[in-house]
């Protein structure tokens, strides 16, 4: 897999997950320290001209450096739940959400909010690149991330081992505050503009709502799933 940017690719390389490194011309102190890092892990280091990282990163904003990495350990979701965690299980599931941007920026978020994984599904999902991975900041690297076929199976397979499905929808009229979010948890997010499937809904164990005091409707994804993984830090705080 390639992903390119300062920051995913440093993450990268802490996680020791690496294979290549090309770099242009450009030189800067994290630029030093990718490459003292790459001969550190006995990583191929290379100067290129820029039009090949143009090329590599298809379009996208290199910023100079483009890497080939190992592909991420596919989890099950059981193993998100059973892993060993300071908290109770606080799982991400994402119902075809296919923006890599906002696939990107809800990693970053779970990662920051010390999220157990995250789950998605393998066809109608963002792909695991270097859009997702420039956009996580370098939180991919570190990503526990349990890909399946069917996520309303998922959810039945996280009921199954105790743990609380909670979507986020619109029309729900309980808001997200008034769930217990210390208790083993997952919350469900679906597409921007289409919200979660029919069917994923009649699974959740309960719909909740960000309440909305403005002209606009509602939030972006990414952004909602901020604030209610916060909410529950916050509440995972004050319970310790």
């Amino acid at each position: 897999m390639i992903i390119y940017g300062i920051n995913p690719v440093l993450e990268a390389l802490r996680a020791k997950r690496v294979t290549r490194l090309s770099i242009s011309a450009r030189h800067d102190k994290r630029i030093d320290e990718m490459l003292a890092l790459a001969a550190a892990q006995h990583v191929a280091a290379e100067r290129v001209e820029a039009q090949i990282l143009d090329r590599a990163a298809r379009g996208g904003v290199h910023q100079g450096v483009v890497a080939e990495v190992e592909d991420a350990r596919d989890y099950g979701v059981r193993e998100l739940v059973d892993g060993n965690h300071a908290n109770a299980p606080l799982i991400v599931v994402l119902d075809g959400i296919e923006d890599p941007h906002n696939v990107g920026a809800i990693l970053r978020t779970a990662d920051a909010a010390g999220a157990t994984g995250v789950v998605r599904q393998a066809r109608h999902s963002a792909a695991l690149d270097g859009v997702v991975g420039k956009a996580s900041a370098g939180a991919l690297a570190y990503a526990r991330i349990a890909t399946v076929v069917n996520i309303a199976r998922a959810l039945e397979e996280l009921k199954e081992a105790e743990v609380w499905t909670v979507g986020l929808a619109g029309e729900a009229t309980e808001p997200y505050t008034d769930v217990d979010w210390t208790l083993p948890t997952a919350i469900v997010l679906g597409a921007e503009g289409t919200g979660l499937r029919r069917l994923i809904r009649e699974r959740c164990d309960r719909l909740v709502t960000i309440p909305m005091h403005g002209s606009v409707g509602s939030l972006n994804v990414s952004v909602a799933a901020g604030v209610v993984l916060y909410e529950a830090v916050r509440q995972r705080a004050g319970r310790s």
